[in-house]
């Protein structure tokens, strides 16, 4: 299986991220022309990790996200339903002791109630077969009081940007996939995974009906990401 249709079968999406687990940190680097590097560090700053902390980083793909959440003296829990992701983190993360990876499904996590101080998940929560499940499960294993972040892609607000950005995903994304990855079609879903994403209300309204309270977003490269935020009833 080289592409997930959007119906997104668990199975499908996680051989389609196996596939392309050694090269994934390069494509996203390339694919978003260098913005996923200022993406991370606002997502890093918006979740505050502080020394002593538990967090989950959920799709945490190869860890990336998770050693910059490390970076402060937390401890992460990098969670992916990817076997090949998580086999390529935890060889790039081998002698990182702060970090531990586990193979884990977002709609039934393998965790405790109330076991971390924040959750977060970027880029992901887009490929769950059930999205609001997965943010059930993440209110259940978040502390009284913490955090969930969540970055993902979502609507331009300026209509020439937006404009641009779907001929971006429409014509370029594509052809650059095509010549840089080794396996464009893996791309093409994550192309049609965007353009079907809720926009920016739309997923806060799933955050309060979730649970969460002070639900907020803010809007990051003009909508092309937001950055979403809630606490858990203490």
């Amino acid at each position: 299986m080289n592409r997930a249709d959007l119906s997104k079968q668990p199975e499908q999406v996680s051989a389609m991220f196996d596939d392309v687990s050694t090269k994934y940190d390069r494509m996203n680097a390339v694919l978003s022309v260098g913005n996923d590097a200022l993406w991370r560090i606002a997502t890093t700053r918006a979740v505050g990790p502080a020394a002593g902390e538990r967090i989950l980083d959920l799709a945490a793909g190869t860890g990336t996200s998770s050693a910059a959440l490390a970076r402060n003296g937390a401890h992460v829990v990098a969670a992916d339903f990817s076997p090949g992701m998580i086999a390529v983190g935890r060889d790039k993360y081998a002698d990182r002791s702060d970090i531990q990876f586990v193979e884990a499904d977002a709609t039934d996590l393998p965790f405790a109630d109330e076991e971390f101080d924040a959750t977060t998940i970027s880029f992901g929560l887009r490929n769950v077969v059930r999205p609001k499940d997965a943010l059930a499960e993440m209110l259940r294993v978040t502390k009284p009081g913490g955090r969930i972040v969540i970055c993902e892609f979502s609507t331009p607000t300026f209509g020439p940007m937006r404009a641009a950005y779907n001929l971006y995903l429409e014509r370029v994304m594509p052809l650059v996939a095509g010549v840089a990855s080794s396996n464009a079609e893996a791309y093409t879903y994550l192309n049609d995974s965007i353009r079907a994403w809720p926009s920016q209300p739309e997923l806060a309204a799933w955050l309060r009906e979730a649970g969460y309270e002070h639900v907020a977003y803010r809007n990051l490269t003009g909508g092309i990401v937001a950055l979403h935020r809630g606490l858990k009833p203490a």
